[in-house]
């Protein structure tokens, strides 16, 4: 069930908000929690039902120990100490087995000249977020950090369907409060409308955005696919710009969504094509997944408390299994130790007490982040070596060729650029149009995001108007063609 398709829109959502506040205003406020996690649950088994009880037995095992290891006078630390290496060894495990086996699988074969044959697994949808979310909270309890064992409210700080299938990775911290808080029982106008705001702008941005760019960027990093100087660049751009509207998109949705229900997901998205080195990309790109990298592997790793040449490999270590987390490839991995090795010499160079003029710097940052995604994406090495080479080749620029272009299936392009292939040139709809869409794409990141648009800010009718005209155009353009999943639903 995506959040940009007219079930959750029209059905699924107004059912949640209506039966969780009407059980709320006759006080059965245990009632409205256990509603709102079986209707989370409805909303995960809708993508697969045979999954539900992995998630069920993680949450009550994760709990199980959470409370066994918080420090009491009757255990001693050394034994809460090894429950918590196994209650960490079970969920890493469980991670590890569903989403790494065939690529253990496929290496050990490679190197060893085996044939072991793969397992057929399916990913279940937001393992790498639930289970990195209960990892914490076992890391917290063990360090007595937790104040609150409420077990409907754990159940409803995992499975909270706004952020169960693509994050933002929560700490208990900012969550569970809001859960017990009566004052978010009542119904908040207010939020409602800021709610439907920033939701709408995150339909925006997936829909007539991120979903047009992925034509391109699905039609350039396909099989076979013969590149020349401007496909190549096209191919980049398109992919650089559906994942960022794409995720952005996904993270305004789920604010949004759940703000009707009174709760505030942390930010997890704050404008990252801003950013001016890549430090500040990472603090502006997956903000919560940056947090918990830095909380519990740079930090235990001994963080920049050490050596220059520790803390080096510090940065280094906790990107590459950044890029570990994303999926099982050595794509991923590259990526990751790619951003390690950016912020490595990012401060070095910040050491050397020198300083870069802005724009200078904010054009190597995206050129950066840019390059990287194409190995993010890539389906191979090669694929990647070739979109690269043909990046930064000048003299393969060529004529467009007609021939490599998917002249009979104008949906390939995408809603705006079908219409210039269609009424005006295939050519300048193939390549062109993404070069145009990319510049209007950079100009839109370049402006206020939705948090400094909607929050704390006064929503007059002539916003709630605009909002409310290009969101049902979203709506209509969703109900019209197949949009595609949210990108971190992979992940």
């Amino acid at each position: 069930m995506l959040f940009s398709s007219s079930y959750f829109i029209f059905v699924f959502l107004p059912i949640c908000v209506i039966v969780y506040f009407s059980l709320n205003k006759y006080g059965f406020y245990k009632t409205s929690k256990a509603w709102l996690c079986l209707a989370s649950l409805i909303f995960y088994g809708y993508w697969e039902v045979k999954y539900i009880p992995l998630l069920l037995s993680s949450i009550i095992f994760n709990f199980v120990i959470s409370n066994i290891i918080t420090p009491k006078d009757d255990i001693k630390s050394q034994k809460r100490k090894y429950i918590l290496i196994f209650g960490i060894l079970i969920n890493i495990g469980t991670l590890g087995y569903y989403k790494y086996s065939n690529f253990f699988l496929e290496n050990v074969n490679s190197f060893f000249d085996n044939n072991f044959t793969p397992l057929h697994l399916l990913l279940p949808l937001g393992i790498s977020f639930f289970t990195f979310t209960q990892i914490a909270f076992l890391v917290d309890s063990y360090k007595g950090k937790v104040k609150e064992y409420s077990f409907i409210n754990y159940i409803l700080f995992v499975t909270f369907f706004p952020h169960l299938i693509a994050g933002p990775i929560l700490h208990h911290g900012e969550m569970m409060p809001q859960f017990k808080d009566h004052n978010n029982n009542k119904v908040n106008f207010s939020n409602i409308l800021s709610g439907l705001c920033i939701f709408s702008i995150g339909l925006i941005k997936k829909v007539i955005i991120a979903d047009t760019f992925a034509v391109f960027a699905q039609e350039g990093y396909s099989p076979g696919y013969v590149h020349d100087f401007y496909s190549a660049w096209a191919t980049s751009l398109s992919y650089t710009f559906q994942l960022y509207f794409d995720f952005s998109g996904y993270c305004d949705m789920a604010i949004g969504a759940a703000l009707l229900f009174n709760i505030m997901l942390p930010i997890n998205f704050n404008s990252p094509y801003k950013a001016v080195d890549i430090q500040d990309f990472w603090r502006r790109w997956h903000i919560t997944l940056g947090r918990y990298l830095r909380d519990y592997i740079y930090i235990p790793l001994g963080g920049n408390r050490l050596s220059p040449f520790r803390t080096y490999f510090n940065l280094f270590f906790t990107f590459t299994i950044a890029g570990l987390w994303h999926g099982a490839s050595w794509l991923f991995v590259l990526w990751g130790a790619m951003h390690g090795a950016a912020l490595i010499i990012h401060r070095a160079w910040k050491a050397t007490g020198m300083r870069m003029y802005k724009p200078i710097a904010w054009f190597i940052t995206f050129m950066f982040v840019n390059i990287s995604w194409v190995f993010f994406r890539s389906e191979s090495f090669g694929q990647a070596s070739t979109i690269l080479s043909n990046m930064f080749t000048i003299s393969n620029m060529r004529n467009i060729s007609l021939e490599q272009l998917p002249l009979n299936d104008l949906s390939r392009y995408g809603q705006i650029a079908g219409w210039v292939a269609k009424n005006i040139s295939y050519g300048i709809a193939a390549y062109s149009s993404v070069f145009i869409m990319s510049a209007i794409a950079l100009l839109c990141c370049s402006l206020k995001n939705s948090q400094e648009i909607i929050i704390g800010q006064r929503i007059g009718y002539f916003k709630i108007v605009i909002l409310a005209f290009i969101s049902s155009l979203a709506v209509y353009l969703s109900l019209h063609s197949e949009s595609a999943v949210f990108l971190y639903f992979n992940f």
